[in-house]
C-alpha cells in the first residue's frame, strides 16, 4: 500500500510540474482539500475544483514547468511526506525557486488531504502579481 500511495503522490507532483490538471485530478478524491500553511496571501484552504484549477494555471504561470527536485519521500500507512525544491522560471522571466514539504493523506488510492509547507512570502511576491494580472484579464472581472 505504501508504494502505491507513493506512486499516486509522485504522479500528482509530476502533474503539478507539467501543469496537467487532468492528470492531477485523477490522483485526487472529489473531497480533496489542500491547506497551504502560513500567513501569506496564497496561504489557506483549497478544495477539489480550486486544486484542479491551480494545476492548470501552473502551465500558464510556469510554462517550462516547476522542475521539482525530490529530496525525500516517506510513506507510512495512508500518509506520504515529500520534500522537494522547485526550480521554475515564471512566465514573466523571473526565477521562482521554492522549497516544499507536502504531507499527503490518501484514501482508496486517491489524495484526500494535503498540508503544504513552503515559503509563502516568496510565493506572494513572485506569483501573487501574476495571479492578480491573470484575474483582471478574465472577461468577467
Amino acid at each position: 500500500m505504501t508504494q502505491a500511495n507513493k506512486d499516486v503522490v509522485l504522479a500528482f507532483i509530476s502533474a503539478m510540474d507539467r501543469g496537467d490538471a487532468e492528470a492531477g485530478a485523477q490522483c485526487l478524491d472529489p473531497e480533496a482539500v489542500t491547506i497551504a500553511k502560513g500567513f501569506g496571501k496564497l496561504s489557506g484552504e483549497r478544495r477539489y475544483d480550486t486544486i484542479v484549477g491551480t494545476l492548470g494555471a501552473f502551465r500558464e504561470l510556469m510554462p517550462e514547468g516547476m522542475n521539482p527536485t525530490i529530496h525525500s519521500v516517506t510513506a507510512e500507512a495512508d500518509r506520504v511526506a515529500v520534500e522537494f525544491e522547485g526550480n521554475a522560471k515564471l512566465v514573466n522571466g523571473t526565477p521562482y525557486c521554492n522549497q516544499y514539504c507536502m504531507v499527503f493523506t490518501l484514501r482508496d488510492g486517491r489524495i484526500v488531504h494535503v498540508n503544504e509547507y513552503y515559503c509563502t512570502i516568496l510565493a506572494d511576491e513572485a506569483i501573487g502579481p501574476l495571479l492578480e494580472a491573470r484575474a483582471k484579464a478574465l472577461p468577467w472581472s
